[in-house]
């Protein structure tokens, strides 16, 4: 998109209104969950018909895409500045749990209840493992312990990895 100067006023007009969406659609996921979202309420709130939401978002999977980028990437930015401030991996869940608890309805849609019929597409799983990263390499600096159970759950699911070497 143009520099934030060089934007036309109906490029600005458009961000404008899809930001709006978003905010109506977040208002709606915190009130009755993700797989009640609705575009045509959305655009009823918003005082247009539901065809000239569509211009601002193709459909509803294209909208919980949107939403979930959003929500993977307020949480890998709050991770990545405590990981930079030296955070261990006992303070990142403390930061994760700090980030869930003060947007829940963005914790929920991405570790709740799947939305029925929504498939992610491959970009979002590429903030997950960002996210992922971070975790794990905190893991590697964690000092060596007894193995656990759980120890032994992570390396049953080791591909979720993705080679890394913690």
């Amino acid at each position: 998109m143009a520099e934030a100067g060089t934007r036309t006023p109906r490029e600005r007009y458009r961000t404008q209104v899809r930001a709006e969406i978003k905010e109506r659609a977040w208002e709606q996921i915190a009130a009755a969950g993700a797989s009640a979202l609705s575009l045509n309420a959305i655009a009823k709130q918003m005082g247009m018909s539901g065809p000239a939401l569509y211009r601002y978002y193709a459909n509803r999977d294209e909208l919980i895409t949107e939403l979930i980028t959003d929500a993977y990437r307020s949480l890998a930015d709050t991770l990545h500045t405590a990981a930079g401030e030296g955070a261990d991996l006992a303070a990142l869940a403390h930061a994760m749990r700090t980030w869930a608890l003060h947007d829940p309805q963005r914790y929920l849609l991405l570790y709740g209840t799947p939305v029925p019929g929504y498939h992610a597409p491959d970009e979002t799983t590429a903030i997950s493992r960002e996210i992922m990263a971070i975790l794990l390499d905190a893991c590697m600096a964690a000092p060596h312990r007894p193995a656990t159970p759980f120890d032994t759950h992570l390396e049953d699911h080791r591909e979720w990895a993705d080679g890394h070497p913690a």
